[in-house]
């Protein structure tokens, strides 16, 4: 599992309108890679909405945001298109990311277990080096305290 204090894995993935970012293209910047459940819930709506409204913050500190959860390309587009999210979404169906970030695990919903993405946000510094992580992540505040530890990189 990827650790704070060692280089982020080259990752590439589909966005929302069906491109390709590959996360080493972002070097130079620092990038907020956040993870989240499904699109469209009450949760992951308010933590996007959060990263939304201190997007300009952030690029202040020329941090980029990104977005990712297991929903497809399609989904992505609406959920995106809705929330006027100005950063992208990764659609990881395949998991790739989940995997090298370590954030499947397992959840229960109604009595039900299952695999699920664990609300999880990462921190990269501009050297594409991980700087902070926070895992099982409370979504109130949590935009805010992300800020905060970037503006001390």
């Amino acid at each position: 599992m990827l650790a704070v204090g060692r280089k982020v894995p080259k990752l590439s993935g589909t966005l929302h309108d069906g491109g390709v970012l590959a996360l080493a293209d972002l070097r130079g910047s620092a990038v907020v890679v956040y993870f989240y459940p499904k699109d469209q819930t009450p949760g992951c709506t308010n933590e996007a909405h959060d990263f939304r409204d201190l997007h300009a913050q952030f690029r202040e500190h020329d941090c980029e945001i990104v977005g990712v959860s297991r929903d497809s390309v399609a989904s992505h587009a609406k959920f995106r298109d809705k929330h006027a999210l100005p950063f992208p979404l990764v659609a990881d169906t395949d998991e790739t990311w989940c995997s090298a970030f370590g954030v499947l695990g397992e959840k229960s919903l109604y009595g039900r277990r299952f695999i699920g993405v664990i609300r999880s946000t990462f921190l990269i510094d501009a050297q594409g080096v991980l700087a902070a992580e926070w895992r099982g992540v409370k979504v109130p505040g949590h935009a805010a305290a992300v800020l905060d530890r970037l503006t001390q990189l």
